[in-house]
């Protein structure tokens, strides 16, 4: 076994409650934390620190835990970036557009689709995301969303399938026969591909029993649920995903009290995508009424070519401070924290003891510096334990 020691960090986040100031923070200052063979061994006081194989001398630079992007659509081809325009010239967002990158997708050849989906994925990794979920959705056919999945493969374990994005055009006559499609042999085809089924339950795409039909369909299957809802309105996307005990609900813009209290009284994070709000000019989820009811929330680039070309979780963590109602702790830790909860999963999204070290070392003295220097090289360096999913 190797050890190595991250010696003199200035201030380190770890999101262990029982560490450092024994906040939700875990945060420890003039730290110092051991990894051996990939996962956290030690976390304490760097004046204590034990003796390593290997000494990293990081100088008073902070220290996070790396970013858990639980929400992207990574594989796609073709840009909108005239449609951005229009919004920012006062076109009203409805929904649309998706079928734009579904024409492209599908005349994409794998080659582009892997290059491209790759290259996005090393600019999250440069930004200090090291786990990210990855969704089809942009071919709507049984061998294309095969396809998506098998590229997605690939980048990340965390896979999910979206049949049920919108209903193509070839559909638009036969809306039954596409949800069932999806909930049949689509379903069929791509559940070895993926670990997650998510719909989107919004108006323009799936309703309610559609969505849960296909929900059902993919629970059938033995995959986690998923749930696009409440983006353009109140579409009962929430109600839904904490109905079928979805591990997730995205967007959450227009939540009524009762959609509040049923995310509060759950196990269903709330997945807050505020670059998607940035890119379509539309108002911004309430992080603050969401927090304090006592949700669990975490934020996601949404990475898409439509309506959040966000490749940057420094940004997205910038944006849930100045425009959502969240400090800056609570603001990272939903990227971390919060993003592992999403994937239900324990071993990310922070520096405990134990956990995968994946760190992601700041170029500033205090993990603030993530907001308050939005557009800023504020990531220096990341290392994560090994390969892995993300």
């Amino acid at each position: 076994m190797t050890a190595t020691l991250y010696a003199r960090i200035g201030e380190l986040t770890t999101n262990d409650p029982t560490l450092g100031d024994e906040t939700p923070m875990g945060r420890v200052r003039d730290a110092a934390l051991v990894v051996v063979n990939g996962a956290v061994a030690w976390v304490g006081s760097n004046n204590e620190a034990p003796e390593a194989d290997t000494y990293v001398d990081l100088d008073g630079a902070a220290v996070v835990p790396g970013f858990v992007d639980s929400h992207t659509h990574l594989v796609f081809a073709g840009e909108r970036s005239d449609e951005f325009e229009a919004r920012m010239a006062g076109a009203t967002y409805d929904g649309g557009g998706i079928t734009r990158t579904v024409t492209a997708t599908r005349a994409a050849s794998d080659e582009r689709l892997r290059r491209d989906a790759a290259a996005r994925a090393r600019a999250m990794r440069d930004a200090g995301t090291t786990t990210l979920e990855v969704k089809s959705g942009y071919e709507l056919t049984l061998d294309g969303e095969v396809r998506l999945l098998e590229i997605a493969g690939v980048i990340t374990d965390e896979t999910t399938f979206l049949g049920a994005h919108v209903v193509p055009d070839e559909f638009a006559r036969d809306r039954d026969d596409y949800v069932s499609l999806v909930a049949g042999a689509m379903m069929d085809a791509c559940a070895p591909l993926a670990r997650w089924v998510d719909v989107f339950c919004e108006r323009g795409a799936f309703s309610v029993d559609e969505a849960r039909l296909v929900l059902d369909a993919g629970s059938r299957h033995g995959l986690g649920l998923r749930v696009h809802g409440n983006q353009l309105g109140e579409s009962g996307g929430v109600a839904l995903a904490v109905e079928r005990g979805a591990a997730s609900v995205d967007h959450c813009t227009h939540v009524s009290d009762g959609d509040v209290a049923a995310l509060a009284g759950s196990s269903t994070v709330a997945t807050l995508l505020p670059g998607a709000e940035f890119s379509t000019r539309s108002i911004y989820s309430s992080a603050r009424r969401l927090l304090d009811a006592g949700v669990t929330v975490a934020l996601a680039t949404d990475c898409n070519p439509g309506t959040s070309y966000v490749t940057s979780m420094p940004f997205v963590i910038a944006l849930g401070v100045r425009e959502m109602g969240m400090t800056c702790d609570e603001a990272l830790r939903a990227a971390t924290a919060g993003g592992a909860a999403a994937l239900r999963r324990t071993d990310v999204g922070h520096l405990g003891v134990g956990a995968r070290a994946d760190l992601v070392i700041l170029d500033a003295p205090r993990a603030a510096h993530l907001a308050y220097r939005p557009g800023d090289q504020v990531v220096a360096s990341v290392r994560v334990a090994r390969a892995h999913s993300s």
